[in-house]
């Protein structure tokens, strides 16, 4: 399948983020995706390409908490997810939990049509994050339930994360990187290597109704149109466009997430592992065309 090839081909030049180091009105829209053999291939290259370790200056948990704010402050650790050393197996019970969920990014690809030869194909283009070091999702935590095969269903957190990558050519890309209401099943019961895990979560709209665009227009304040321009709302040819910059939506999508745990400390309940998700940019409250984005790097999670 083409669109999985070219998602793995996109990160195998990535790999190097991940290389091992030292340890220290609510509108929902047909815009939905289905893209679980996306996700399922571009893991499956992670792991390929050996992407599994432990981001550079990484810490473990323990350490991190021994840290003050002022040692903290400047250094880029609150925005990294702790490190798992370990390789254990932990076999959780229906009722617990997964708290302290984070997931940190560490590459970004999205989807363009290439030219070439008088044809164009799509392809998943690597990107640079222009957001400061904001990105990452913290706090997260849900319940586990395992009659036979770990199901994960996430319930709060700071599950989401406004962020915005850079094209080669210059083109922002701003999109909110979520897992709200994530419902991830795994393909066993117990956490070790290898285990991996999956599953849709809900995309909301990257702007709320509160925002006004620079003609004061919003979705649920500001003007209902630009001045000088009601006459133009005719109902004849070309009022399109104008009309989607106009009428204001609240747009929720589908992405999709796949994780691996690779590390797991039995004594401190901790699993850690990479991941990669797939999900739509902002529509500009309805305005634009969203873009694929491609998003991979790692998690840490304690079972309580």
């Amino acid at each position: 399948m083409k669109f999985t090839a070219a998602a793995t081909l996109a990160f195998a030049a990535s790999a190097s983020a991940f290389a091992p180091a030292p340890h220290a009105n609510v509108q929902t829209t047909e815009l939905n995706m289905k893209l679980a053999d996306v996700g399922k291939a571009a893991l499956a290259g992670a792991v390929a390409f050996g992407i599994s370790a432990a981001p550079a200056q990484a810490l473990t948990k323990s350490e991190i908490q021994q840290l003050s704010y002022l040692q903290v402050k400047g250094t880029g650790l609150a925005n990294r997810c702790a490190e798992v050393v370990g390789e254990d197996t932990i076999t959780p019970k229906t009722g617990q939990k997964l708290v302290d969920m984070c997931i940190e990014p560490k590459a970004w690809a999205v989807e363009e049509e290439i030219g070439r030869g008088g044809k164009t194909e799509k392809k998943f283009v690597n990107s640079k994050v222009m957001t400061r070091q904001t990105y990452t999702l913290e706090g997260i935590q849900g319940n586990i339930d395992n009659g036979g095969s770990i199901t994960f269903t996430e319930k709060e957190g700071i599950d989401y994360a406004a962020t915005t990558i850079q094209l080669p050519g210059g083109e922002r890309v701003p999109f909110l990187f979520t897992v709200k209401d994530l419902v991830a099943k795994g393909n066993g019961n117990a956490f070790k290597a290898g285990f991996q895990m999956g599953g849709e979560f809900n995309t909301p709209s990257y702007r709320t109704g509160l925002f006004l665009d620079p003609k004061g227009r919003g979705g649920t304040t500001g003007y209902d149109m630009p001045q000088a321009l009601p006459g133009l709302q005719s109902g004849e040819e070309g009022d399109d466009a104008l009309f989607a910059e106009t009428n204001k939506t609240f747009d929720i999508t589908t992405g999709r997430i796949e994780m691996e745990v690779n590390k797991v400390n039995k004594e401190e309940s901790e699993i850690g592992g990479v991941f990669v998700a797939t999900q739509l940019s902002d529509t500009d409250m309805g305005s634009k065309v969203p873009k694929k984005v491609l998003t991979k790097g790692i998690f840490y999670a304690k079972v309580e």
